[in-house]
């Protein structure tokens, strides 16, 4: 007697890939609000002279790009997962 996985068990991929699109919009509006924040306080504390501020709004809007750019590969990573797993 062989054993083999029920593949068609998961039938909540639809929902998954809706909750997880939802998730990572959420995280993309705040990254992008983020590198708002971080590029006009990097203006300002550049032209007051104030050189801490400044690398710290720096830091800020790097890893408000890094965040926007890993959430849209996670969109397109977890696509191709269900679109792999449909495929099994």
């Amino acid at each position: 007697m062989m054993v083999f996985p029920d593949f068609g068990g998961v039938g909540a991929a639809d929902d998954l890939r809706s909750i997880v699109g939802a998730l990572l919009m959420f995280v993309l509006i705040i990254a992008v609000l983020m590198l708002i924040v971080s590029a006009i306080i990097w203006a300002i504390a550049s032209s007051t002279g104030n050189a801490h501020t400044t690398t710290k709004a720096r830091i800020g809007a790097w890893v408000a790009l890094g965040a926007a750019a890993l959430a849209g590969a996670g969109v397109a990573w977890v696509n191709f997962l269900l679109g792999l797993g449909e495929r099994l």
